[in-house]
């Protein structure tokens, strides 16, 4: 699960390992957005670096960029090549007058004329990072800016696969990953190198009427599968996202999650590192350590899900329960039915009732709003 089913606060809850309403950054931010997320949270690399890493950080930012203390390399880490928002906050899609810029660290590097090139670019940025720091720890954090939309791919890609323009944006996304991870075993690093490979949000199926232009397609929105809902609902679809780990001799594989976090990942590398948590600061995230590399239950037993200032469901192992604005309360037990299709809180009323009340009292710690 993500910290929240949209981009910023997503983002926001990956790199502090804090719920992003409790972090103060609880919706996205835009082109016209002065400030971002607090300058007081403490961010993955800040963690990192007494350690002696090298971070830097790839592609989209979104976390904030004016004034520039809200970029990358003021919040950690010691480079930075990407846009500060998203690829869609440019005209047709969203009305501004500020152009899409490309960034080296905090300076804008020229201006996204066509963004087919985004993708490749990210990934040889990526390969030239991992080779100049193989003789030292290293982080990279890189937030390839597709498939959100609009999607587009290089000459070389298109038409190559049969799910369209987005199928050829995701093969590209493969053949990325796939780069980076031979430039691993090229320079003998896979074994020391933990590669997690997760996505933000799910897929935009409910997209606004403004981003059917400019050649972007409803079905340049990929699928949930079997899940309900999609970005920016709190169904399955929108927080429940892949989520793969991979480093040869640690993560035990085939190993599978009862249920985990992009909230782990920041206390699960920091322990991988051997680095202390900041003190002084509650996290949410737990250390997913034991279970990728052993194979023990997951430590995560509960996930809240977050839309904004709003705290709509709750998971307790199989059981979700979700009372979202304008509906009634529901119960489902998502391993018999992950689709989220058959309400049972008529047959379990003490257990909804009793999610019900842990879910206002968790709104409560963290300043949200939740139904009673």
């Amino acid at each position: 699960y993500v910290a929240a089913p949209v981009c910023t606060p997503s983002r926001a809850g990956l790199l502090t390992g804090r719920y992003p309403i409790r972090a103060g950054q609880p919706g996205n931010t835009g082109p016209d957005t002065v400030g971002g997320l607090p300058l007081s949270e403490i961010l993955l690399p800040q963690i990192l670096k007494p350690r002696g890493y090298r971070s830097m950080a790839i592609g989209k930012w979104h976390l904030g960029f004016q004034p520039e203390e809200y970029l990358p390399v003021r919040r950690g880490f010691d480079s930075w090549f990407g846009l500060p928002y998203s690829n869609d906050m440019i005209p047709p899609w969203v009305k501004t007058d500020r152009p899409l810029r490309l960034y080296r660290d905090a300076t804008p590097a020229g201006e996204v004329k066509e963004q087919d090139q985004l993708t490749p670019m990210y990934t040889g940025e990526a390969m030239r990072f991992i080779r100049s720091n193989r003789d030292r720890p290293f982080l990279l954090y890189l937030a390839y800016s597709m498939p959100h939309l609009p999607v587009s791919a290089p000459a070389r890609w298109r038409g190559r696969s049969r799910g369209g323009l987005y199928g050829d944006v995701i093969e590209m996304l493969d053949w990325s990953a796939g780069e980076i991870r031979r430039t691993l075993e090229e320079l003998r690093l896979e074994r020391d190198t933990l590669v997690v490979f997760t996505s933000d949000n799910g897929p935009w199926h409910n997209l606004p009427a403004r981003m059917l232009a400019g050649g972007v397609e409803p079905w340049h929105t990929g699928s949930a599968g079997p899940l309900r809902g999609a970005k920016g609902t709190t169904w399955e679809g929108g927080p429940r996202v892949p989520g793969i780990f991979w480093m040869p001799g640690w993560v035990r594989p085939q190993t599978v999650f009862d249920m985990a976090s992009t909230l782990d990942l920041l206390p699960t590398l920091a322990a991988l590192a051997g680095v202390a948590l900041p003190e002084g600061r509650v996290l949410d995230g737990f250390d997913l350590g034991p279970t990728l590399a052993r194979g023990a239950p997951s430590p995560r037993r509960e996930f809240f899900y977050c839309l904004n200032r709003r705290l709509e469901a709750i998971r307790e192992g199989p059981w979700k329960y979700r009372h979202a604005p304008g509906g009634a309360p529901e119960l489902f037990h998502l391993e018999r039915d992950p689709s989220e299709r058959y309400d049972v809180g008529a047959r379990e009323p003490g257990l909804a009732a009793r999610l019900a009340a842990r879910l206002v009292e968790f709104a409560r710690e963290i300043g949200a709003e939740a139904a009673a």
